[in-house]
């Protein structure tokens, strides 16, 4: 698919295969013009999932059918937003202490908790893994069958909590198997924002991916830096922290090495901004230069 335009008509970056939204231009100027009414945030996680592979660890991606409203056609990782009920304080916890989330994520101890309960949540959801176990040094191993399934599906649809789900099976949640990595938080001009913390965390032995969202048409396993080239080529849509994020897991040559690292990694969050600048709107990513875009105004391509 050339840049510029996708098959659905959702505009691309004319750099790489960034995705970009056709709205964006009007709503960046009302931005501008004071006119628009900036929606807050939403808080989500979202996990990148490795196993190791000849050459390197691979990453677990989906990609989003183009019938979505946000990022259609895009390659993400499995992640989603939090539950009111991820902070309950029954959720079964083993691993680094709430103390110790609370000050890695730049939150309080419950926001802490409802960021991390969802990591591990929307990874059971969309992928079918899940970061947990019986006691502090043990995993789940196949996650597959009728009972597991009448599960996870009542977690998709809210009908069962996380804690909930977590007690009527006798497990706890195995914090110290996620490595926080970046947060990004969506642009202000946009219709939907969240404020989206990335974790790293390694396939447990004896489960495997599988594509349980509903929201994804197909699911990779792919290295980073092969994934990283066909975004390059424009022959994958992503967003800025998607590439990103793939980007810094290239230089780990496991998976162990990328969560040994993610507590020396940067959880700033990055947040785009815009401004208007010669009859063009100038869109740019503080420390992310690859992003800049130069829109005209009197148009979205």
């Amino acid at each position: 698919m050339p840049n510029g335009q996708t098959q659905d008509g959702t505009a691309r970056s004319t750099a790489g295969g960034q995705w970009y939204p056709p709205e964006w231009p009007d709503r960046i100027r009302a931005l501008a013009a004071g006119t628009l009414t900036v929606v807050e945030p939403k808080r989500a996680a979202t996990v990148m999932l490795l196993r190791d592979a000849e050459g390197g660890p691979a990453v677990h991606m989906l990609r989003r059918r183009a019938s979505m409203a946000f990022a259609g056609g895009a390659y993400a990782y499995p992640g989603g937003g939090v539950d009111p009920r991820d902070d309950d304080h029954l959720v079964g916890w083993a691993g680094p202490s709430l103390e110790h989330w609370a000050e890695r994520l730049g939150t309080d101890r419950a926001t802490a908790q409802a960021i991390v309960c969802a990591a591990v949540r929307e990874t059971y959801e969309e992928a079918g893994v899940l970061l947990a176990g019986p006691a502090p040094d043990t995993l789940v191993g196949d996650t597959t069958g009728d009972d597991w399934e009448a599960d996870r599906q009542a977690l998709v649809a809210r009908d069962l909590s996380f804690a909930e789900f977590l007690d009527r099976r006798g497990l706890l949640l195995r914090s110290d198997l996620l490595g926080a990595w970046a947060r990004w938080i969506t642009p202000e001009f946009e219709q939907r924002r969240y404020d989206t913390w990335f974790f790293v965390a390694a396939l447990p032995e004896g489960q495997r991916t599988r594509n349980a969202s509903t929201e994804a048409d197909r699911t990779v396993w792919t290295r980073p830096a092969d994934a990283a080239a066909g975004y390059d080529r424009g022959e994958l849509l992503m967003m800025p922290p998607t590439i990103s994020t793939l980007r810094s897991l290239t230089p780990y040559g496991t998976a162990a090495e990328a969560l040994a690292a993610a507590g020396k990694q940067d959880l700033a969050p990055v947040l785009a901004q815009a401004r208007l600048e010669e009859g063009e709107i100038v869109l740019s990513w503080p420390g992310h230069e690859e992003f800049t875009k130069r829109v005209k105004t009197g148009g979205n391509r």
